[in-house]
């Protein structure tokens, strides 16, 4: 089947022209201007534009990411009698997959279209790949084929239909809220609210209304009644996100409504019922706190029915591929420019890091590389000025470290699994030099990979 090709000029006889030289490789629609371009992308499968940089009164560079918008897969090319370094940098930047120069050469065209059909073939297939690896190993937003994160998608499968409060621990950054929106949204409160308030973030005399809401008059400055969050989640689900931030005045109020389901808004005396699941998150450490007195032991025990703890990215670090590629297909996507992949060592780089932002670091450094990409490979130079830093840093305290702390529940696998990650990492993921401190054979190391980090053998250097 030949591929659909748009021409976009505003001029009749290069249409006419290159329709004529072309019409034998492929089916072909012309456009003067933009309603009529914008018409045809509407209504065809369009895989190949060839794109005018001047059409009369409009900028092709204008128009561009229209096109793209409109159809994210074609393989745009920018046609121009004004060839510039600016202008083939701008439409690169843009999203355009080549750019060539007035007068047309008819052979470099076509050559140019044959290889961008089957750029566009080849990452369509990549896409479908790597969608489908990425199913395999994601939970309702959630990615990860490690066991840690294999264990939390099956305590979630079995939480989600039952009414118990959650409390959620790990550190900023691991997705402690899309864990919860998971729970919910895979649940049978699926179609009821769900609503989330983060206590950190409200200074203290806004979270108690926020939350139990007022009645007109119940303070100056209440001139109308306000609905709060436990009556407007009725039903569905409350995220308290940073519990550990709430202060004890609002705790024993949130502990009262666990206890009882009735809210009493601010300025009522008509306590009315509500039915909500909590699922509170927090990365400090509460049982501390109830020691250290900053957090009642009452409403700890209220919320830690079913705790649920989501590891950090260090340990998880088999997931740091498939975040990578998530991350990428995600931001190419949404900024409309062509799918990106990453230089061997700028993976290397990635795979060696600690993460102590988590998920949301790995997420805001891929993120930076995808705008600072002027070529469907991401280098070195598009990384983050800070993150070379960071590395150092991290070398630097590796390089003073004695030793890994374990702690005293986990099960022997786990504790072996730990330690060859933190051996590999210490040791830049050098195999050779692993095997011989941890005094195993490389073959010995090679199954001891295979066993723990599964495909992510293949990132270790010989």
């Amino acid at each position: 089947m030949k591929h659909k090709l748009l021409i976009v000029d505003d001029e009749q006889a290069i249409c006419s022209s290159l329709s004529f030289a072309l019409d034998d490789q492929y089916q072909i629609w012309t456009a003067r201007d933009e309603q009529t371009c914008m018409h045809i992308l509407d209504q065809e499968a369009i895989d190949l534009v060839l794109l005018d940089l001047n059409l009369g009164r409009m900028s092709g560079l204008d128009l561009l990411p229209q096109i793209m918008k409109r159809r994210p897969e074609a393989a745009v090319i920018m046609m121009t009698a004004y060839g510039t370094i600016e202008s083939s940098v701008k439409a690169i930047k843009a999203g355009a997959y080549h750019y060539i120069t007035k007068p047309i050469n008819l052979e470099e065209v076509r050559l140019l279209l044959s290889k961008a059909a089957e750029y566009k073939q080849l990452h369509r297939q990549v896409k479908l790949f790597g969608d489908a690896v990425r199913q395999q190993h994601a939970y309702a937003g959630l990615i990860g084929k490690s066991q840690p994160m294999q264990r939390l998608f099956q305590l979630i499968e079995r939480l989600k239909r039952i009414n118990s409060n959650i409390l959620i621990t790990g550190e900023s950054g691991t997705g402690k809220e899309l864990v919860a929106r998971a729970i919910h949204f895979q649940g049978e409160r699926q179609s009821q609210p769900f609503a989330v308030i983060n206590c950190a973030a409200i200074p203290e005399n806004l979270l108690e209304s926020e939350l139990f809401g007022y009645e007109k008059g119940a303070f100056s400055g209440a001139y109308q009644r306000k609905e709060g969050l436990l009556m407007s989640t009725h039903g569905g689900t409350l995220f308290l996100d940073e519990i550990g931030e709430m202060p004890l005045s609002l705790q024993a109020k949130i502990l009262r409504v666990i206890e009882d389901r009735h809210v009493t808004p601010l300025g009522s005396v008509h306590p009315r019922e509500v039915d909500i699941r909590f699922i509170a998150a927090t990365n400090r450490n509460l049982l501390e706190e109830v020691r250290k007195g900053t957090f009642r032991e009452d409403l700890y025990y209220r919320l830690n029915v079913i705790p649920l703890h989501v590891p950090p990215l260090r340990e998880r670090r088999e997931d740091i591929p498939l975040l990578i590629e998530h991350f990428l297909s995600l931001y190419a996507a949404n900024m409309n420019k062509p799918p990106k992949t990453m230089d061997v060592e700028v993976k290397k780089l990635l795979y060696a890091y600690s993460y102590p932002g988590n998920v949301r670091e790995l997420a805001n450094i891929v993120e930076y590389a995808v705008v600072m990409s002027l070529s469907e490979r991401i280098t070195m130079e598009d990384l983050p000025p800070a993150f070379p830093a960071a590395m150092e840093e991290q070398d630097g305290r590796l390089s003073k470290q004695d030793g890994i702390f374990l702690p005293a529940d986990l099960p022997l696998n786990e504790v072996e699994r730990r330690y060859l990650l933190y051996m590999l990492e210490r040791h830049g993921f050098h195999r050779k030099k692993t095997a011989e401190l941890l005094q195993i054979s490389e073959r010995g190391l090679r199954q001891k990979v295979k066993q723990y980090l599964g495909q992510r053998r293949q990132t270790i250097p010989e």
